[in-house]
């Protein structure tokens, strides 16, 4: 697909209703369905997003849709996506290469209270594609690792071959800054690992109810199990922090379609305290 380079826009980041150009530098492909875009905003100023954030991509011809930024806040005006294919959208982006270019808009909703984080021990739980939202956390702690406790990664997916930034999580465990344990759900040929539901390994870990944080991203589907079992270990509500990134679609609370019942998702999330939203029962 060729570059869009004959659409202009007043780059007036000031309001939230304007988008502003930006540049593919880099596709790196991660998986059979996931794409890794470097992007760079063309008038050089950087996103200013905190993780756990989320901006609205769009190409002209396909759409527009949100998708949860992966790097870290350090980055100047570049920036990381990893964006699945699973419609126009998203397949129309994963047919660009270096130097198009796309829209977009945000940041937007809030994100993960780093600095209420920090001196805590962390416990992050992803499944599937809860590791790309997580991934910027991650990597902000790391780059402070001094000012955090222990740090725990349990990822679950559903086979290996969708095993997610492979080489980074090498890395991680390498250093011995992060304990990483990975399940599939069922047995494969090719995995010789844990295999189960990532609650599996949450019984056996020796937990500091006092001065844990647990960050969970996933499908709605495995908020119930994870709760349950973070209940078990006594980690209180207001110290588990659920991404709730699911049914936006302007980023901006005008098109009700990410309300359950008072709370829009968008402006109000992605990222809660269950604490916050335990009485809702749509929520989880």
């Amino acid at each position: 697909m060729s570059s869009l380079k004959s659409q202009t826009v007043s780059h007036n980041i000031s309001s939230p209703y304007l988008s502003r150009l930006a540049r593919i530098e880099r596709v790196t492909r991660l998986t059979e369905k996931e794409r890794l875009f470097n992007i760079a905003i063309e008038d050089s100023k950087t996103l200013g997003h905190a993780p756990g954030q989320f901006i609205m991509l769009s190409i002209p011809g396909f759409g527009e849709a949100p998708i949860s930024v992966s790097s870290p806040p350090d980055k100047g005006n570049m920036f990381e996506l990893c964006v699945r294919a699973v419609g126009n959208l998203t397949n129309a982006l994963h047919n660009l290469t270096k130097e198009d270019k796309i829209w977009i808009r945000g940041p937007y909703g809030k994100g993960f209270p780093v600095e209420n984080l920090k001196h805590k021990d962390l416990l992050f739980i992803a499944g599937g594609i809860g590791l790309v939202p997580m991934r910027s956390l991650i990597k902000t702690v790391l780059n402070e690792r001094s000012s955090y406790g222990s740090v725990h990664l349990l990822y679950g997916i559903k086979g290996p071959d969708e095993i997610l930034f492979k080489d980074e999580l090498l890395q991680w465990g390498r250093t011995g800054n992060i304990n990483i344990q990975i399940t599939v759900d069922k047995p494969h040929p090719e995995w010789k690992g844990h295999t189960g539901v990532v609650t599996t390994f949450i019984p056996p870990l020796k937990i500091d109810e006092t001065k844990t944080a647990a960050i969970v991203v996933g499908p709605p589907v495995m908020y119930k199990y994870v709760i349950m079992s973070l209940g078990d270990k006594r980690i209180a509500g207001h110290d588990i922090y659920l991404s709730l990134e699911r049914r936006m679609k302007c980023g901006l609370g005008k098109c009700g379609h990410c309300q359950i019942n008072s709370i829009y998702v968008c402006q109000e999330g992605p990222v809660f305290r269950l604490s916050n939203i335990r009485y809702l029962r749509e929520a989880i």
